[in-house]
């Protein structure tokens, strides 16, 4: 984007601001007010980061004024040492502000519900799978965000076959979208008794958590069944029909659920997660459509590619879409240092956005 078109829109929604903040101060029916207060409050931080950039920019028109005319050679340096560091500053300001003019994703507000998965490597999978999908609890407590966990088919070993949880609290998707994908990892089972490095891995999926104004789920597309819930090994935990299983008969989608006692509860988290991946189903197939010819990898959201190692042996944590590795396994593990991932993913896939419109 040039600077001059670039401008004419910081302009305009400088002006926009300034409209809003008046039409408050006035009488404004309740749904008027409501509607303008969330345009107002989504404009203030790009109109605050406006704010500085405009103030850098003249605070560096009025510095090479004063090395222009400054006969003084003690005053001169410092307005020219002044004005080399804010020469380096206004870049940034500028990108800053360009990346939230950025469209944003619909989803990014939303809770999200995350599916960890045991893939190929039987037990040591399963062990993995659940390593995740604690990781990401600490990671969501860390947040201050709510981590509830929806179900749990346990292993043989200990670990999970599979896990759905649902974490709430603000901007969780926005943070954890990029973790969708294949997660390998390599190091020694406990049950190895030659010492040998061996290579398993798991899938996660975050999906955006769907509003009933989201998708709109027809009665006439379900099938609902209901069974006895059984426990690790076949093991009944439950003496009624309380176990839910639904179809969606459109797609062929099946969610399970028969964590609680209650079937109603079952069917509620069960069309929770339904719903999700319906709606998740509808942001890929337009990402594909929009992303075409996109070269960037990230937030692509083909779950069939490895984008994570986690190598125990070395210690070390490769992110493989944009090359990174951190050797702090234990801290990725207790969520401490994943947020140098998602920061950097984040980051990643601005720039890709960014380079689209210049």
């Amino acid at each position: 984007m040039d600077r001059s078109s670039l401008d004419h829109k910081l302009h305009r929604l400088t002006v926009r601001y300034d409209e809003l903040r008046d039409l408050l101060a006035g009488n404004v029916d309740a749904g008027s007010f409501a509607k303008l207060s969330k345009e107002f409050s989504d404009l203030e931080p790009i109109v605050g980061a406006i704010g500085e950039l405009n103030a850098a920019r003249d605070e560096i028109a009025n510095l090479a004024q004063m090395v222009a005319d400054n006969s003084d050679p003690e005053l001169r340096a410092m307005a020219e040492e002044e004005f080399l560091a804010l020469k380096e500053r206004i870049p940034t300001l500028e990108r800053q502000v360009q990346v939230m003019l950025l469209p944003k994703d619909a989803a990014d507000d939303k809770n999200a519900i995350l599916e960890v998965r045991a893939g190929t490597g039987g037990e040591e999978a399963a062990l993995f799978a659940a390593d995740l999908f604690r990781m990401y609890q600490r990671y969501a407590d860390q947040h201050g965000w709510r981590f509830e966990t929806m179900s749990i088919s346990e292993g043989t070993a200990g670990g999970f076959k599979e896990a759905t949880a649902e974490i709430s609290g603000r901007a969780v998707f926005a943070r954890l979208k990029f973790e969708s994908g294949v997660h390998r990892v390599q190091r020694v089972p406990a049950t190895e008794t030659q010492g040998r490095i061996h290579t398993s891995a798991a899938t996660v999926a975050v999906l955006p958590e769907a509003e009933e104004v989201d998708i709109q789920i027809e009665d006439k597309d379900l099938r609902i069944d209901v069974y006895r819930s059984s426990g690790p090994g076949g093991q009944s935990v439950n003496t009624t029909d309380s176990a839910v299983r639904i179809t969606h008969l459109p797609t062929g989608l099946v969610v399970i659920q028969q964590d609680e006692k209650s079937q109603h509860k079952n069917k509620a988290k069960a069309l929770k997660v339904l719903r999700a991946r319906l709606y998740d189903m509808e942001r890929q197939a337009l990402d594909a459509a929009r992303a075409a010819d996109r070269k960037s990898q990230v937030g692509s959201g083909d779950r069939s590619e490895r984008i994570r190692t986690y190598n125990f042996p070395q210690g070390r944590v490769t992110e493989h879409r944009i090359n990174l590795t951190l050797y702090k396994i234990d801290k990725v593990m207790t969520g401490e240092a994943l947020d140098e991932i998602v920061e950097a993913l984040i980051a990643e896939d601005q720039a890709a956005k960014l380079a689209e419109i210049e």
